[in-house]
């Protein structure tokens, strides 16, 4: 049945790797579990309750994903999209969660009807194959910045905005363990070298807390199983439509911009994969993405029903991929992963933290950005709208900043050489686009 449904042979893949990569993926997702609840907390919502279904959702979206499109990409609610929700939408626009979440449900059932129709994947499909490239290297210094963000390897700086961290801190210390153990297991090409480096980082952590007393350390929990459920969120959107629409701008700007970030988030992460896994074909068109992009619209809209923030493809995903995942088996895995960690929270959230998630994030990140090589740098329009993808990415903290601006660089690239003919008439559809959420993002 697995054969059959995720054609492992075709793709050159076992179960026992596709579980492993699953794993893997789980485990570099897994802060997401903590993080959410915490920020939609901050729009009023209740932590347990965003907990439970952010669990759901992205089990159900990975599981989704992996049947629907077989590829190896899990979903979850999103980074940058919950900050959007929480301090924009509820904070600087003032509406309630409800309203918020009834944004969201909205915002993917326009995904859904675009999705189903084609237009998006036309969309994805029109970005060049240098930008693609520039987008997937981009990612890959972007997730590792996440990852040394969050071990606080880096911290912010007033005067030069980021600097080194705390080097003897000893939660600082054991990230830098991970990061350079597994690069050192990549390099001799151990099997499963990123998950085998996050296992190994969690138990040093774990002994150093144990037994050595050292603060900060991954812990194990009081107590192991969590049955105390309560889902306050669910079926709330259904009660802000009258809120959302009572200033139809603000709607406007609200679902403009869920749809905005989401879309080039999921089409970054899409395209990332896509190169590491060969899901772009010799076209340079992404391998059954509307089933993957259905998929990532739907799972948007059902956590929308569930009480949690905009669910999307995790960039995440390509840690699994780089432990050998290629199907959507491994999707599957990280989806019922999801499903038990609502049994298991005190487990997963004391036992992964920051430090334990870096290592992966950064090596991941060093994977990716190989595909700079594929960029043609003697060309000046590639080097230049390459090179903005990927630096603004970092520097905004946002891929779909980056995408934008790569894009806008590239246009104006083309028009400067006398190209415009060959500027594929979507891109300049986008431009628009680009622009106007640009220009919404200063209205808000």
């Amino acid at each position: 049945m697995l054969e059959r449904l995720f054609k492992l042979k075709e793709k050159n893949t076992t179960v026992k790797t596709e579980i492993v990569a699953g794993i893997t993926t789980f485990l570099a997702m897994a802060y997401i579990l903590g993080v959410n609840p915490a920020i939609l907390a901050d729009a009023g919502m209740n932590a347990s309750s965003v907990f439970l279904a952010t669990a759901i959702s992205a089990g159900f979206a990975s599981i989704l994903m992996g049947v629907l499109a077989n590829y190896p990409v899990s979903l979850a609610a999103g980074m940058g999209v919950n900050a959007l929700f929480a301090y924009t939408i509820c904070g600087t626009m003032g509406m309630s969660w409800a309203a918020a979440l009834t944004a969201v449900f909205i915002s993917g059932i326009i995904f859904i009807l675009v999705s189903v129709t084609g237009a998006r994947k036309a969309i994805i499909n029109a970005i060049p194959n240098q930008l693609k490239l520039a987008i997937g290297a981009g990612i890959g210094f972007f997730i590792a910045f996440v990852g040394l963000k969050n071990a606080e390897i880096i911290i912010a700086d007033a005067s030069t905005f980021v600097t080194l961290g705390d080097v003897a801190s000893p939660t600082v210390l054991l990230a830098v363990f991970g990061i350079l153990l597994t690069i050192a297991l990549v390099i001799r090409k151990v099997p499963a070298a990123v998950f085998i480096g996050m296992l190994i980082t969690a138990m040093i952590g774990i002994i150093c807390g144990q037994v050595f007393g050292i603060k900060g350390m991954p812990v194990l929990p009081t107590s192991i199983l969590d049955t105390s459920f309560q889902m306050d969120g669910a079926g709330a959107f259904m009660h802000g439509f009258d809120e959302l629409f009572k200033n139809p701008m603000n709607a406007f700007v609200a679902i403009f911009s869920l749809l905005f970030v989401d879309f080039f988030d999921t089409a970054g992460t899409l395209v990332a994969v896509g190169n590491r896994v060969g899901l772009i074909n010799e076209k340079g068109e992404l391998v059954n993405a509307e089933k993957a992009l259905l998929a990532d619209a739907i799972g948007t809209t059902v956590g929308a029903m569930l009480g949690t923030s905009t669910v999307t493809s995790f960039v995440e995903s390509t840690s699994g991929v780089e432990a050998g995942g290629k199907t959507g088996l491994t999707a599957c895995t990280t989806g019922i992963l999801f499903f038990v960690s609502i049994l298991f929270a005190p487990l997963i959230l004391s036992a992964v933290t920051n430090a334990v998630t870096a290592p992966a994030l950064v090596v991941v990140g060093i994977m990716m950005a190989q595909q700079l090589k594929g960029i043609d740098w003697d060309d000046l329009i590639f080097a230049t709208s390459g090179f903005i993808t990927v630096i603004a990415m970092i520097l905004t903290y946002s891929i779909s900043n980056g995408i934008a601006l790569g894009f806008i660089a590239y246009t104006v690239a083309m028009i400067a050489s006398k190209r415009i003919k060959e500027i594929h008439p979507t891109v300049w559809v986008l431009m628009v686009i680009f622009v106007l959420n640009f220009a919404l993002a200063s209205f808000i």
